[in-house]
């Protein structure tokens, strides 16, 4: 399984919109914050891998 990382570019309510750490000017992808661990805050990095979302 592949790993992704992620920048929390900015927290919409029950939403996060991520962008990828590689490519920073691409599309945001928006996820339910109830899917993300709890603590993430705007700049916040994650890693995406097998299914789950990590702060690192």
């Amino acid at each position: 399984m592949e790993t992704v990382y992620y920048i929390v570019k900015s927290i919409d309510g029950d939403y996060a919109n991520l962008v990828k750490e590689d490519e920073p000017g691409g599309d945001t992808k928006l996820v339910a914050r109830a899917l993300l661990p709890e603590g993430i805050s705007e700049g916040c990095r994650l890693k995406f891998e097998f299914l789950q979302y990590e702060i690192v």
